[in-house]
């Protein structure tokens, strides 16, 4: 290999792991592992990551770059704190959107695949709740079936322009599906039913009623999350460092 090809493949790996390394740190933030606010710290993350600086650097100056991580001189990158405001429209839009991507499925039919999907989010869904009570790692889970059933919906609407606005909405960490901010059993309970209401209504193809259900449904968090904010006047995520050591 002549050392133009190698300086290629070179520049390829290294654009791979900065990739790999953008999504993990990209998924830190929006699952709330990473709180608002918070410092990212290179050396600490390339050892958490188990790769070098440089492609640390690039996922950060990447993700500075889609607004999830502010930069300053000296203090380097932090996770960017969204004012109420911004939550609550980002809900609002959230609201519109996701009610247009169930109208779309409801009107179009679900694909096997994403009828798969959804039926296996509600199913898991079931379990967890029939219980009457929460556990350790609950959040987890139920994260996963929430997000798995929003994004079933959404890719059975076939619409790349409705998902990439969808995208933006959950650049706003606290607005993404994957990251269950209010997670007493009274609201889960309540959003999973919403969740039956809404594939019940797309898998009878009534478009205006389903796209109906999932505005009141996302209002509906949004109404629980001003709550939760305004009696804890702080900004709800884990804050948790995605490793022992200090930054």
């Amino acid at each position: 290999m002549d050392q133009t090809a190698e300086g290629t493949a070179g520049g390829a790996r290294a654009g791979n792991r900065s990739l790999s390394v953008m999504d993990r740190v990209r998924e830190a933030i929006l699952h709330g592992v990473v709180g608002a606010g918070e410092r990212l710290n290179e050396v600490q993350l390339s050892k958490t990551l188990s790769v070098s600086r440089t492609p640390v650097r690039a996922a950060l100056q990447a993700l500075a770059g889609e607004g999830l991580l502010d930069y300053a001189p000296n203090r380097g990158f932090t996770v960017r704190e969204f004012p109420l405001p911004a939550i609550v429209d980002a809900y609002d839009i959230r609201a519109a959107l996701e009610g247009v991507a169930v109208r779309f499925a409801a009107e179009r039919g679900l694909p096997a695949k994403e009828r798969e999907i959804i039926e296996r989010a509600l199913a898991a869904g079931d379990k967890l709740l029939e219980r009457g009570a929460f556990e350790a790692g609950d959040l987890t889970i139920y994260r996963d079936i929430n997000g798995d059933f929003h994004d079933g919906l959404l890719a059975a609407a076939g619409n790349r322009m409705l998902s990439e606005m969808i995208r933006i909405c959950h650049h706003v960490p606290v607005s993404s599906t994957r990251n269950i901010v209010v997670f007493e059993y009274h609201d889960v309970r309540r959003r999973h039913d919403d969740h039956h209401r809404i594939f019940e209504a797309v898998m009878a193809r009534e478009p205006w009623r389903a796209e109906m259900l999932m505005r009141e449904h996302v209002a509906s968090i949004k109404t629980s999350l001003v709550g939760y904010l305004s009696e804890r006047k702080t900004y709800p995520m884990a804050g948790l460092q995605p490793a022992d050591e200090s930054p």
